[in-house]
């Protein structure tokens, strides 16, 4: 009896996963934690990848963030967990051969700590326009609110998310955003805010016409997210075209 529970639990996860991976859109994050020494060197080691990835045209795509804290994030879409699994960098390590080994022992030597996770779009509490692009033509600016949560909390927390975009919808506020959840390979769970500028200054004259706009009522909804986090991250950040691949078509 216990092996049937067990599996028939196996087989309802991964019909669950399977749905979730179809239904939202996944993202692998790989994160490089650079020393404030190491800037230059690492940026050039990172072109130096760029360059060997359009010359090999390898099979993979990501979009390169920096962080106020010197994190580099290199975000790529993912269709499902077995996406996890590839190699995509397989022919072009075989065709560099040593070189390859070399340029990633140079990556070595700018970091003490890396780390790879997944995160997921959470697109029904995310407050965007109707068809708006993940990244919109002259906004790389970002803001990121890591909000942490226990599992106790995991219920109400999603219930504060969902009044503060009723709010937002209600007072029609244009400061758009998007939330990401935590997945596989975080230490915490945290819910991600995203919201998009053309740089710092615009950031925060937005914010705060959005005070604005949301009037008093905006703590009761934003206390419904606060009072159930058990602590709260903010980073700035910029998308890095220069950094960013997509493989030829």
């Amino acid at each position: 009896m216990k092996t049937i529970k067990t599996t028939l639990l196996l087989s309802l996860l991964l019909c669950f996963t399977t749905y979730i991976c179809q239904a939202q859109k996944m993202f692998t994050v790989h994160q490089d934690n650079v020393k404030p020494s190491m800037i230059m060197e690492y940026e050039a080691v990172a072109k130096k990848l760029l360059e060997a990835s359009k010359k090999h045209n390898v099979k993979t795509s990501w979009t390169a963030i920096t962080t106020n804290e010197l994190k580099y994030l290199y975000l790529t879409p993912i269709d499902n967990f077995a996406a996890l699994d590839e190699r995509p960098f397989a022919d072009m390590a075989k065709a560099m051969g040593d070189d390859f080994g070399k340029m990633f022992d140079e990556f070595d030597l700018c970091y003490d700590s890396h780390t790879d996770y997944n995160i997921t779009l959470v697109e029904d509490l995310s407050y965007m326009e109707e068809g708006a692009p993940i990244i919109r033509e002259g906004e790389n600016f970002r803001k990121f609110y890591y909000l942490y949560f226990t599992p106790a909390n995991a219920a109400k927390i999603r219930e504060g998310i969902e009044a503060v975009k009723a709010l937002y919808i209600a007072k029609g506020s244009t400061e758009y955003y998007r939330i990401y959840r935590s997945g596989f390979g975080t230490p915490e769970q945290f819910y991600l805010v995203v919201v998009s500028a053309k740089d710092e200054i615009d950031s925060a004259t937005k914010s705060k016409a959005n005070d604005k706009v949301l009037g008093p009522d905006k703590w009761d909804a934003f206390s419904k997210v606060i009072n159930n986090t058990s602590r709260v991250q903010e980073q700035s950040g910029e998308i890095r075209p220069d950094l960013s691949y997509a493989p030829k078509e």
